[in-house]
């Protein structure tokens, strides 16, 4: 049940942030508020001061600052892929205390509760860990999504066969986000017994699903966004989990025999 939660609250947040409900006038010097100020400006100043140096090339500007914020948050991304191998690696010793401790009753699961954070500290595993990476660099994603969309500049420049303020007119864009987007989750989700869950299968879907969609309706410099960010996840991933994703290779064969 709980997990029918968190992805009913993950596909609102990702309506939202993809939806661009957030204040979307041009953003400059002058914006007021808080996340405009500290956040959104500073970012389109960036992408502004980039393109600068690519003879005012705003598509090479966003793939460099894209890359760059990557780079930026990668520590966060490699300790959250981590603490989820860690939590990954307990998942028979919780199944077998879920299997003990299976009474509904509110005594048997306080004790459930017990043994499962004895465990955790026995391994120095911290189950709320994977939780802040994610909390701290979604602010900097969703701002810099809110500085493509509203710096004027951008809009006003092409790059490659796509004018960057309007929709990809061969829709091209829209298709390898999303089949980006399914290879990241895919290979985020190797090794994880997890992934097997319905509503994960479901996710593993939906969201490059989600992604096309609203790709063919926004500004081509979004799916630039997501192609090169998931792009640089995807290469992020397969260094960090390499040896993982091996032996999830190597059991293919033998668990088709």
């Amino acid at each position: 049940m709980k997990n029918k939660k968190y992805l009913i609250l993950l596909l609102i947040s990702t309506v939202l942030v993809l939806s661009g409900c957030t204040d979307m006038s041009d953003i400059n010097s002058e914006s007021e508020g808080i996340w405009n100020q500290y956040f959104v400006f500073p970012l389109s100043w960036l992408i502004i001061t980039v393109a600068g140096f690519f003879n005012e090339n705003f598509g090479l500007s966003i793939i460099f600052v894209t890359i760059l914020i990557r780079f930026a948050i990668l520590p966060l991304m490699i300790k959250q892929t981590r603490n989820a191998k860690a939590m990954q690696a307990l998942n028979p010793e919780m199944k077998a205390l879920r299997e003990k401790y299976s009474s509904k009753d509110q005594a048997t699961q306080q004790k459930l509760q017990q043994e499962m954070m004895q465990l955790f500290q026995k391994h120095g595993v911290n189950p709320l860990a994977g939780c802040f990476p994610i909390l701290i660099q979604m602010p900097i994603l969703i701002a810099f999504y809110n500085a493509i969309l509203r710096t004027q500049e951008i809009s006003t420049h092409s790059f490659l066969w796509f004018q960057l303020g309007d929709p990809d007119p061969v829709f091209l864009l829209p298709i390898i986000a999303g089949i980006t987007t399914f290879i990241q989750q895919k290979i985020m989700m190797a090794g994880n017994a997890q992934a097997q869950m319905p509503q994960m299968q479901m996710m593993l879907w939906l969201m490059p699903i989600m992604i096309v969609i609203f790709a063919f309706n926004l500004p081509a410099a979004l799916p630039l966004y997501w192609i090169v960010g998931n792009i640089f996840m995807i290469i992020q991933t397969m260094l960090v989990k390499g040896p993982e994703l091996k032996k999830t290779e190597v059991a293919k064969p033998k668990g088709a025999k």
